[in-house]
């Protein structure tokens, strides 16, 4: 391990923590006690009670309330978050971040299409369409009135991707000017299980559908179109049609987005049909993308598309404060959760709380702070940053890392709180983007010293470290950990864990049902406090600068923030 210091890790403890049963009771109701983490709790019988914070449940009750009503941008249950945060953070002594403020206003824009036609396809004389929603899905990302293209020339970018340290570019050669790309999702190392090509099955940011359209626009094509398959997808064709296609983003001078003019998916059956126009099958365009001698393919047809929309601007706001560093305050560890959920469902009535989503990773920030505050003045500085707008598109954080309060360059790394366990004590803390970087390292000895193992995702294909706010970390260099508590349950088992995750992503995940439930137990999200703190902890403590795995995406841009901290 290169930059972990072992002494300090050793000297958390100074009783025997190999818990062979589920830790003492969870009993953190309000107490308003003067518990600090610094040493665990034993109970008569031995067992190691990590348990974090008194105040953690109250938080996570008061936010998702149906008083807060689902914590939406702009509602009322925005302000009554924004007053509940900024007052926990008054009381502990923690500084407001941006110039006096604890706000850092987030100006967004809604977009909402009030007409989309089915797409037009013009070839060799020979015109048929696909059916919105059945067929396809479109849009403009762009904040105009109306966009079409009109018989925009079609081609094959195999999957879109330009990615030096992998020695791959899709669009090498190719002019895509006023033209409409259509590739792949994922990478082509999921399509190949081969280790040795991109990361093999764990998906990398290239794989993602958000980075193809950004991509395909600094290629400056006029449309995107990305082809829909369950499997490298990770989701059915409903999630794509059959959600709001009302969309947000950051409000920006430029109202072109700096996005091409229409964005969309087909079906794998459209796909099939498209690609027969260029005398292709859709297993034969699969073959074509992963050839090392890939060129694009002209796919001898035109595109026509309408989109109509309405737009408003409407203002969110990210809560930032911090703890001041006795030696080095300009370096920074950032803890992070996003604060908003869904709100109020405008027909019905019914309120999205969003307790696990994301109360449970606001109220773990809140925590940690105040534990913070109890102890001694870190070496360096402690941000605690509330994102808005994360379920409208991870916007908030995407906001601060374009606009950050403190230089990222001298960000030490990032810790991010999103969906804690409310299922009790598991013994795999799972690390979502495993060896993507060292900070799992730093986790790692705490994490055994709860008797626990560290854990890969067992989805990596699914590409889930992309999608939550760390990413909007990663994208500007700065090294992450997001990383939970598991399935495998000290006194349960990890079927029976595994079954209550399903539950929740079946029942309640984006639905009314994320309520807050009383007789949840909280000793699973104490274990994990008890990491997170520690890990932020130690790096505030010390010299280190965690750093990404060689070859990984975001490697050059921190080394590019080592350059520029150099004296």
């Amino acid at each position: 391990m290169r930059h972990l210091s072992l002494l300090a890790a050793a000297s958390v403890l100074t009783v025997a923590c190999s818990p062979t049963d589920a830790p003492a009771p969870d009993t953190d109701t309000n107490t308003n006690s003067t518990y600090t983490s610094q040493e665990p709790r034993v109970d008569a019988d031995g067992y190691v009670d990590y348990r974090f914070n008194d105040n953690f449940r109250e938080h996570l009750r008061t936010l998702s309330s149906d008083e807060f009503e689902g914590r939406a941008p702009g509602s009322a249950g925005e302000a009554l978050t924004i007053d509940y945060v900024t007052a926990e953070f008054e009381r502990y002594g923690v500084k407001p971040l941006n110039d006096g403020s604890f706000l850092q206003p987030v100006p967004l824009v809604r977009i909402a299409p009030t007409r989309v036609t089915n797409m037009g396809l013009h070839h060799d004389n020979n015109d048929s369409e696909f059916k919105y929603r059945d067929e396809m899905m479109a849009w403009t990302p762009r904040v105009v009135d109306d966009v079409s293209l009109e018989q925009s020339e079609m081609v094959f970018v195999g999957y879109g991707i330009v990615a030096p340290e992998f020695d791959w570019d899709d669009y090498a050669g190719l002019d895509v000017e006023g033209k409409t790309v259509v590739m792949f999702v994922n990478d082509p190392g999921y399509a190949t299980q081969d280790d040795a090509l991109f990361t093999g099955n764990a998906m990398t940011y290239y794989g993602r559908w958000t980075y193809k359209f950004e991509e395909a626009a600094r290629q400056g094509a006029a449309g995107a179109i990305i082809i829909h398959e369950t499997g490298p997808a990770g989701y059915g064709w409903g999630v794509i049609a059959g959600g709001s296609p009302v969309r947000f983003d950051m409000a920006r001078d430029d109202r072109n987005m700096g996005r091409s003019e229409i964005e969309g998916w087909i079906t794998a059956d459209s796909a099939e049909a498209l690609f027969a126009n260029a005398g292709l099958t859709l297993e034969e365009a699969h073959q074509r993308a992963l050839a090392s001698d890939f060129s694009p393919i002209d796919l001898n047809t035109g595109l026509s598309v309408t989109v109509e929309n309405e737009f408003e601007y409407i203002d969110t706001y990210n809560i930032a404060g911090y703890i001041e560093g006795s030696s080095h305050p300009e370096e920074h560890v950032i803890y992070m959760a996003h604060w908003d959920h869904m709100g109020v469902e405008p027909i019905s009535g019914e309120i999205f709380n969003g307790a696990q989503d994301n109360a449970s990773g606001t109220a773990g920030v809140l925590s940690i702070a105040e534990e913070f505050a109890k102890g001694e003045q870190p070496e360096r500085s402690v941000v605690f940053l509330l994102v808005g707008a994360e379920e409208r598109g991870l916007l908030g954080s995407a906001w601060y890392g374009e606009h950050p309060l403190l230089p990222l360059e001298q960000a030490v790394a990032g810790i991010n709180m999103d969906v804690l366990n409310v299922y009790g004590p598991m013994r795999d803390f799972v690390v979502v983007g495993w060896e993507n970087s060292n900070m799992q390292d730093y986790a790692a000895p705490f994490v055994e010293m709860q008797d626990r193992v560290l854990a890969p995702e067992t989805n990596p294909e699914a590409g889930i470290f992309y999608r939550s706010d760390h990413f909007s970390l990663a994208k500007q260099g700065v090294p992450v950990l997001y990383a939970k508590g598991g399935n495998d349950h000290f006194e349960f088992g990890e079927e029976w864990g595994a079954e209550q995750r399903a539950i929740y992503n079946r029942d309640a995940y984006h639905k009314p049902a994320d309520e807050y439930d009383p007789e949840w137990d909280l000793r699973g999200a104490h274990q994990d406090l008890w990491i997170y703190f520690r890990v932020g902890q130690q790096l505030a403590n010390n010299r280190d600068w965690p750093y990404w795995a060689s070859g990984n995406e975001f490697e050059a841009l921190r080394l590019q923030s080592d350059e520029q901290r150099q004296p």
